[in-house]
């Protein structure tokens, strides 16, 4: 008996297993992991905020910009090719001088003593806007296409007087006389001005040279160098003459053109 419990007391000192030793890994299962559900999930939500985000403000400046397009008036200092229409207020620069047609509430001191018309050589004044209107014996109305061929009316904004010409003789050179006259219902023939667009173009747009031959006298609106010393000083004379010539041509700069809305 003692022998025997020597044995077990021997045996139980010896290891078990024989051979190398094996580790054994035990994973945990997703049960194991108790995180709360935004902790496992905030990257996707992250990813959705950011996307909804990006889509709003794309259908904000979307909405935005097809909105005023469509209802706002088109300002055009430096575009080209945008279409005059009744309504529109723009300036008209000399092509060769750069000088844009102007007036103020200052009179001729010769010939008809009416509000004198000059040449104006900055681009920033607000007494060379003139808003295109048409005359009184026709259906056109405001935001109409201008055809070329067309009797139109210039109003001067500042002063609501028509441009206007007529037989007197210009102060500088002696040609025909152009003047500012009349008021929003006072206008007659010598406001009607015929519009001739040059080239092949139909109706007026920002970028075509145009000429203005007056229907009663048959002069054409026409600038030079020559300039005023006294009543304007350093602006050019503005008159009419009967010849077509290279320097009576006028394009439309700056202004304020409304969308078009007559019916096709």
């Amino acid at each position: 008996q003692n022998n025997l419990s020597r044995r077990r007391h021997s045996s139980s000192n010896q290891p078990l297993v024989s051979g190398p030793t094996r580790i054994v890994y035990r994973e945990s299962s997703g049960s194991d992991l108790k995180l709360p559900v935004w902790q496992r999930t905030w990257f996707i939500l992250l990813l959705l905020v950011m996307a909804f985000s990006f889509f709003a403000v794309a259908i904000f400046l979307f909405l935005t910009l097809d909105s005023d397009y469509a209802s706002s008036p088109v300002y055009a200092a430096n575009s080209e090719g945008v279409e005059i229409t009744y309504g529109s207020v723009v300036k008209l620069m000399h092509e060769r001088t750069k000088f844009r047609l102007h007036s103020h509430d200052v009179p001729y001191g010769s010939g008809s003593g009416q509000q004198s018309v000059t040449g104006f050589p900055n681009v920033d004044d607000a007494n060379s806007y003139w808003i295109v209107r048409p005359v009184p014996e026709t259906s056109d109305k405001q935001g109409d296409r201008i055809k070329s061929g067309t009797v139109i009316r210039l109003q001067h904004m500042r002063t609501r007087r028509w441009l206007h010409s007529h037989l007197h003789a210009s102060p500088i050179s002696g040609n025909m006389e152009v003047s500012c006259f009349g008021g929003d219902s006072d206008s007659d023939t010598g406001d009607y001005w015929r519009l001739e667009i040059e080239g092949s173009g139909k109706t007026w747009r920002q970028d075509q040279r145009i000429r203005l031959r007056h229907v009663d006298t048959g002069g054409y609106l026409h600038s030079h160098d020559k300039k005023f010393n006294r009543i304007a000083g350093g602006q050019q004379e503005v008159c009419g003459v009967r010849e077509k010539r290279a320097d009576n041509v006028w394009l439309a700069a700056e202004g304020v053109y409304l969308p078009i809305t007559d019916s096709k």
